[in-house]
């Protein structure tokens, strides 16, 4: 049967010797100081992930669906012809805007000729005012004619080019609202989308964190396994919700990050202030059974184990001392060299005294 040993036995035993000290520690022992720094004061909440980008397409001329190139699920490159209706008809009118355009201009041509003609002979008073006149409102009805029609060329290709539906960024289909074969009049929606590329968390935000929140203006998003990411910016909608009291505040995340998703449940930090903690390097302190300590370096040198009880880790990978420590004393970098200093000093004294 094993028996476990009370904390204050572990540490006792792990002391042994501790009394016992080297006269002076070696020049080489790597120390470090326990030294107070500002730490921001976080306030954790959850939030929801949302794509920045999401919309739907629609159809925006009249066409049966010929080809659908992509489904749900489907990654889609901005630009890539995602929806392709029928347009037959729409070359067709493009056809005759084109030929209407060419008579428009054949006709403007004759106009123009016709009232330079009808100015030479006007100019030599050869012809009366009025055959003037009516040389200029033909010259500005040819001119408007081959206006109407090129405006109609215009439409006619928009129309056509209507036909053909691109992705209007990159990111995933999530839904298709029509098939093959069914008639898409104006307005009808195509196809769903979201882009992975731009995310934004919205949290709901307590009140009374709302004024601290807009001063320092500064918050952060957990990404599963690689810690926080920074907001590129902070978004306190102006209204609190009537039945919470609470505040939706939107944070905007760097382009292009990884491992977030829409929908996705994640933890957000908002820094509300800051305060002053005790912290000493990671590779200082010594884990034990259930006791953890360091080796405090005193001013003559020697090493002591002492008890300590430590808080969270920094992003630096320093720990904060919550007892034990007091700002400005030394503690050994090498615990393992601490350890044999301890035990050396405790065999030279047990053969001085033998």
């Amino acid at each position: 049967m094993i028996m476990k040993l009370p904390v204050s036995a572990i540490f006792a035993a792990l002391l042994g010797a501790t009394s016992l000290t080297l006269a002076g520690a070696p020049a080489d022992l790597p120390t470090a100081e326990a030294r107070l720094v500002d730490i921001p004061r976080e306030y954790r909440l959850d939030g929801i992930v949302e794509a920045i980008h999401q919309s739907t397409v629609s159809a925006q001329t009249s066409g049966q669906v010929e080809e659908i190139l992509f489904d749900v699920d489907d990654y889609v490159q901005q630009g890539d012809l995602i929806v392709r209706l029928k347009d037959s008809e729409h070359k067709a009118h493009l056809a005759q805007a084109d030929a209407q355009l060419k008579a428009a201009e054949a006709q403007l041509a004759v106009a123009r000729d016709e009232f330079e003609r009808t100015e030479k002979m006007f100019a030599k008073k050869l012809v009366a005012e009025a055959t003037m006149d009516s040389a200029v409102a033909a010259l500005d009805s040819a001119t408007a004619g081959a206006d109407a029609a090129s405006a109609a060329v215009q439409q006619a290709n928009e129309q056509l080019e209507y036909t053909r539906k691109k992705a209007p960024y990159t990111g995933i289909v999530t839904q298709r609202h029509i098939q093959v074969g069914e008639v898409a009049n104006p307005g009808k929606p195509l196809m769903s989308g979201i882009s992975l590329d731009e995310l934004r968390v919205t949290v709901d935000v307590p009140q009374s964190l709302v004024p601290a929140i807009r001063e320092i203006n500064k918050a952060a998003v957990q990404q599963p396994g690689d810690g926080y990411v920074p907001a590129d910016r902070i978004t306190i909608f102006p209204f609190a919700d009537f039945g919470s009291n609470t505040f939706k505040v939107r944070l905007d995340l760097p382009k292009g990050v990884q491992h977030l998703f829409p929908g996705m449940f994640v933890k957000t930090a908002f820094v509300t202030g800051a305060r002053r903690e005790l912290v000493v390097p990671q590779e200082a302190v010594v884990y034990r059974s259930e006791v953890t300590a360091v080796y405090v370096i005193d001013t003559q040198g020697r090493p002591s184990l002492r008890h300590v009880r430590l808080g969270r880790e920094l992003p630096d990978g320093s720990l904060v001392v919550l007892s034990g420590l007091d700002p400005g004393e030394q503690v050994a970098l090498d615990p393992v060299a601490a350890g044999v200093m301890i035990k050396r000093g405790a065999d030279t004294k047990t053969r001085a005294n033998g």
